[in-house]
């Protein structure tokens, strides 16, 4: 026995889509009802547990094998679920430990060095994250049983009391054996369009190094992270209290009956003489600048209001497992684009900074639940939770955090890429990369907080909007009119920008040129150490790590302003599959991002003798013992990969007693 693939149908009464994995398979009304698998692409067989049937020996057995490969499509799901099962059956989960030595949070989880995942395949060559989805676009003959949802719905959630039921809470097998009957071939088909998958992608394999990447991101799952339930139970107790007394100050000012309404306070404002089409953060900001009482009251307290919200602390509860930990929380490969990873329940990718200087206090206060302090001590109570959301990630008793991020990491991969050499000598110096980008485009020198300190904001805008072809359009994206600049500074500032770096815009024609060569006359290109290869209806894009960026049916086109443009099927802005539009500088957007995502991979791996328990963009949360030091981590960090010579790399750290921004 070399492979399983495996699908199984199981029961819980927690949600999974709110909770995650973990915490639906920790439930006591867990249960697997359907096993279905195949032994190296051989026949099908699907195994009632639900009617008393029992999963054969061997197959158990090669559950805890790793040299047996388990295949399944989101195989996080069937490897979680089968190690709730196997320890309900008093099965051992031993061979895990030896890999492990550093937390035992992991050893409750079947190894994933011994699971793979077709999903990632498919992540891997640009399709859809759905068995669906991939079946489709692969055009298999075996197709996902439309009737799934019905049927999970029906056996696999609790269902509503009724008198027709007889007041029962869920559906087994006996109470409709058609359907059941129609599940188990439900089950089995999955299997089969899985193991179809798998033969259609064979000739394009993905690499080890992805692999173990992967088994690396479960493990950092499987340890998940503290939650200082105090600090998010109290929050929400908090929050609530604070909306209150908002929402009657609102009522007793303006005298509708709900001031949180958009339509209702933009009614109210117009009937006042104030008119505007929105509420949004933006607009609110721009009408306090002129506004007087009692609008500036009204929008004052309405801009708290919108700032209240406790969906971070809520996911937190719901998330977090009897231990109080958060896991599941890193969707590997989530943007299939670039391969980077993505967030997931918690959503630790868009956290709101801190910047209040007395955090501590003020999480302490919140922790005791004092809402009369907090009141009296600070402006904002929904600004005060917000700020402390964070920080409701802690490691366990008698250790610290040590975060370490990558400084400018994209602004040094495209630099090197590119190889605009003024750019690699303000790294090599560890000079301001803004600064020297202001000097080098304004002719002037620019200090932090000296000299010309005020064309510094010009030069970190202008690196953070145009370094993949953005014009005035992303410098406003960015906030620049918001940041001080006037609308007839914006073009000049693209210019200046673009002149001040005259390799990183030839490279993205030298990209845009190759990919065009490629696919029009189906040769392999190379631009530095990047590769482009045509091969059975894909583009590939060949990363220096030797990964493979994916591009589904590409093909020529013509864009909006009537030139000839790149176009591909993927996953657009609408969460559908269509056709999409790209050209040189958005390749190399993608180049640059999936470079910075490989180096953070390489990093992990070279970390992964600590215990690594979140990652957010460039930046790893590493849970150690307080004697461990901020620089050598650092300096691991920063190490450059074999396959980048010459690009510069440095990390930066600090520790904390609770997650923070530094």
């Amino acid at each position: 026995m070399k492979t399983i693939s495996i699908d199984i149908e199981t029961f819980s009464d927690v949600n999974l889509a709110k909770c995650g994995v973990y915490k639906y398979a920790e439930s006591p009304a867990f249960e697997v009802l359907l096993f279905g698998y195949a032994v190296d692409g051989g026949e099908v067989q699907v195994v009632d547990l639900a009617q008393g049937e029992s999963i054969p020996d061997d197959i158990l057995d090669a559950l805890t094998d790793e040299s047996v490969t388990k295949w399944a499509f989101n195989a996080s799901f069937e490897r979680v679920c089968l190690s709730r099962y196997l320890r309900d059956l008093g099965r051992s989960l031993d061979p895990f430990h030896d890999h492990h030595p550093l937390s035992q949070d992991c050893a409750r989880f079947l190894n994933p060095a011994g699971w793979k995942c077709s999903m990632i395949w498919s992540a891997y060559m640009g399709l859809p994250l759905s068995l669906e989805g991939a079946g489709t676009v692969l055009n298999l003959d075996s197709q996902k049983l439309k009737e799934g949802k019905d049927l999970i719905r029906y056996f696999c959630v609790p269902c509503k009391e009724t008198k027709s039921n007889g007041g029962r809470t869920r559906n087994l097998p006996q109470h409709d054996l058609d359907k059941w009957t129609l599940f188990k071939s439900y089950n089995k088909r999955d299997v089969e369009v899985e193991m179809a998958i798998q033969e259609r992608l064979k000739k394009y394999p993905v690499p080890q190094q992805v692999w173990d990447e992967y088994h690396l991101d479960q493990e950092i799952n499987d340890r998940g992270i503290a939650i200082d339930r105090t600090l998010a139970e109290n929050a929400i107790v908090i929050d609530a209290r604070s909306r209150e007394s908002l929402m009657a100050m609102l009522k007793e000012k303006t005298g509708l009956e709900n001031p949180n309404s958009v339509i209702q306070m933009i009614g109210w404002l117009e009937r006042h003489g104030m008119k505007t089409d929105s509420l949004g953060k933006k607009q609110v900001q721009e009408l306090l600048k002129t506004a007087e009482e009692p609008f500036r009251s009204v929008l004052l307290l309405r801009q708290k209001l919108a700032k209240s919200s406790v969906k971070k602390y809520q996911a937190m509860e719901m998330t977090a497992c009897e231990d109080s930990r958060a896991r599941g929380m890193f969707q590997f490969y989530g943007a299939n684009r670039t391969g980077r990873f993505a967030g997931r329940h918690i959503q630790l990718q868009n956290l709101p900074q801190n910047h209040l200087p007395d955090l501590a206090e003020a999480r302490e206060l919140v922790r005791q639940g004092n809402y009369e302090a907090l009141k009296l001590l600070y402006d904002s109570i929904p600004d005060v939770l917000s700020q402390l959301i964070r920080t409701a990630f802690v490691p366990r008793k008698g250790m610290k955090f040590v975060v370490s991020d990558f400084s400018a990491i994209e602004a040094r991969v495209l630099s090197w890429l590119a190889g605009e050499t003024w750019r690699s000598d303000v790294f090599a110096r560890n000079g301001d990369i803004y600064c020297a980008s202001a000097s080098f485009m304004f002719g002037v020198p620019v200090e932090k907080h000296g000299r010309n300190a005020h064309l510094r904001q010009k030069g970190k805008i202008a690196e953070l909007a145009l370094g993949y072809g953005g014009s005035i359009g992303a410098l406003k994206a960015m906030g620049a009119l918001e940041m001080g600049l006037t609308e007839n500074e914006l073009y000049p500032l693209v210019q200046s920008w673009r002149s001040a770096n005259p390799h990183i815009v030839d490279f993205w024609w030298q990209v845009d040129a190759a990919v065009k060569t490629a696919i029009k006359e189906q040769i392999p290109m190379q631009v530095g150490c990047i590769r482009f290869l045509y091969q059975s209806g894909m583009l590939f894009i060949q990363l220096p790590s030797g990964r493979r960026l994916s591009y589904v049916k590409p093909r020529m086109g013509e864009n909006r302003f009537g030139g000839e443009s790149v176009t591909y099927e993927g996953i657009g802005a609408t969460k559908k599959w269509e056709r999409l539009e790209s050209y040189g500088p958005k390749f190399v957007e993608n180049i640059v991002q999936g470079i910075s995502r490989d180096i953070l991979c390489y990093a992990m791996q070279t970390l992964q003798c600590c215990a690594i328990v979140g990652h957010v963009h460039d930046e790893l949360i590493i849970e150690c013992d307080r004697n461990v030091s901020v620089d050598a981590i650092c300096e691991q960090m920063g190490r450059t990969p074999p396959w980048a010579e010459g690009l510069l790399l440095r990390a930066d750290g600090y520790e904390c007693e609770f997650y923070q921004k530094d």
